[in-house]
Parts: structure tokens; C-alpha cells; sequence
């Protein structure tokens, strides 16, 4: 079992050694000089930035747009996911208090952890 976690560790590394050859070595390359690659300090990181968005416009591709409207949505359900789960920790009071004596006339559904996620996953789960 330990080979095959450290197999995997070596493995992942690919994909960093990969980003940073293609970003420092042969995008340089190909644009005809290591001036045009991206620095290294800040200020000259996003002077890069800048320029690369200024020549291949990647704010207006659709592939950029779905990568971030899959942020936003992760964090949109992720904060669903963590109201829900507090939510459903607290615990309820057992006397009646001036806040319930107001609301008990309106008599609104709670909506518990399964209840709520069932919006959003209509399968039935043997935890819920």
C-alpha cells in the first residue's frame, strides 16, 4: 500500500513540472525571446497579466467564463451547504419564548438539512 501512495506522489507531480515548463520555457520560445516570459516578482507577474490579457483577450473566452461562473458556483453551494449543516446543529429551545409566541401564528414549514438539500439533490439518500 505505501508504494502505491508513493507511485501517486510522484506521479502528481507532473502536472505542476508540466504548467511551469509550458509557462516559463516554451511559451518564451514561442513568442521569440525570454523577455516576453513571465517574470518572476510581483509588480512584473502582473505587468504580465495585464499584456496577456491585452493580446489574446482570455477575460471573453468562453472556457474563462465557465471556470468562473464553477467558483462562484462552488462557493454559492458551499455556503448553502454550511448554513444548512449549522442550521441543522442548533439546537431548538424548548420553552416558549417571545419570538416563537410572535411567529406562531404563521405556522412556516422547517426546513432541515434533507429537506433543504433535497432541492437541489432529488434522489432519495438512506441518510435522509
Amino acid at each position: 500500500m505505501t508504494a502505491i501512495l508513493e507511485r501517486r506522489e510522484s506521479e502528481s507531480l507532473w502536472a505542476p513540472v508540466a504548467a511551469a515548463t509550458a509557462v516559463f520555457l516554451i511559451y518564451p520560445i514561442g513568442q521569440g525571446s525570454f523577455s516576453d516570459g513571465m517574470p518572476l516578482g510581483i509588480s512584473g507577474t502582473f505587468n504580465f497579466m495585464i499584456v496577456f490579457q491585452a493580446e489574446h483577450n482570455i477575460l471573453m473566452h468562453p472556457f474563462h467564463m465557465l471556470g468562473v461562473a464553477g467558483v462562484f458556483g462552488g462557493s454559492l453551494f458551499s455556503a448553502m451547504h454550511g448554513s444548512l449543516v449549522t442550521s441543522s446543529l442548533i439546537r431548538k429551545p424548548q420553552k416558549m419564548n417571545l419570538l416563537m409566541k410572535v411567529t406562531d401564528s404563521v405556522k412556516k414549514k422547517n426546513l432541515q438539512h434533507c429537506s433543504c438539500s433535497r432541492l437541489f439533490w432529488p434522489i432519495d439518500l438512506p441518510i435522509c
